[in-house]
């Protein structure tokens, strides 16, 4: 199974590197034509995802949720601004993202991986949290005793991204970004006999051509086969995947699919 997820935000990256920046306005633009091209790629590969949605997003891009909707993706919550989280959040980005779709919202995933109250997540009827990078970067994400698979709290699932069964290496967005695709290719399918799934995660601004754009200061880790190139190996892997005869499924699907097995 594999579980292809997108943190679908309002873009502001350049803010983390001193540049001035209006995300609800420019940034909506990058990350709504950075939507419509993921969208484009699964479509074209007939292929199901979950979208982690922020409540920005959300309201400012109505129609882009209703097609990630028609197009038979599941919807999530990912807080509702995306620079400034707040405690508040975990039930505001439910009650927006909600009243825009208008259908229930199961999952959560917190801006940047942080941590988020799973006593919270289940007060507020989510099923999943998906917040968790069990990898050992130095930095952000230093987890080497976390789980690297799923696990519950309370009656809350949690599913981490995805990482390498020995050295825990994360095969998250930037490691597409960056590594060469048969080398990816070969750790995902690796990873994903040894767990039986595969979950990843993108950004829709990683499929806007920031290389055009020098002004926003983006790292070259970043603008290193963004936009179009990004979607030529996304659409790659995801064709290599089915190829091997991998499912695709979103994530309220996964945790219905474990508890069901449970019983």
């Amino acid at each position: 199974m594999v579980l292809l997820s997108f943190d679908t935000e309002e873009f502001d990256v350049p803010r983390e590197h001193g540049v001035e920046y209006d995300t609800l306005k420019e940034g909506m633009e990058v990350s709504v034509e950075g939507t419509c091209r993921i969208l484009d790629v699964l479509k074209k590969n007939g292929v199901r995802a979950t979208f982690f949605c922020t409540g920005n997003f959300a309201e400012h891009a109505p129609e882009v949720m209703r097609r990630i909707r028609e197009e038979g993706h599941e919807v999530a919550c990912h807080g509702v601004d995306h620079w400034k989280p707040q405690a508040s959040d975990v039930r505001r980005s439910k009650e927006i993202v909600e009243g825009v779709i208008g259908e229930e919202v199961f999952g959560y995933r917190q801006p940047r991986m942080f941590p988020v109250s799973d006593d919270e997540l289940e007060a507020c009827g989510y099923r999943y949290n998906s917040s968790l990078n069990p990898a050992f970067i130095p930095g952000r994400y230093m987890h080497l005793t976390a789980p690297r698979t799923w696990f519950m709290k309370g009656c809350v699932m949690q599913i981490p991204a995805s990482v390498t069964p020995w050295v825990r290496f994360p095969l998250f967005w930037l490691a597409l970004h960056n590594m060469p695709e048969w080398l990816y290719h070969l750790l995902v399918r690796r990873t994903l006999k040894h767990d039986g799934y595969f979950v990843t995660y993108f950004h829709p601004w990683e499929f806007y051509e920031l290389r055009e754009h020098p002004e926003l200061k983006m790292p070259f880790i970043i603008r290193n086969h963004s936009g179009q190139q990004l979607c030529r190996r996304l659409d790659n892997l995801i064709r290599m995947l089915k190829e091997r005869g991998a499912e695709f499924i979103t994530f309220q699907e996964f945790v219905q699919s474990k508890l069901n097995s449970q019983l």
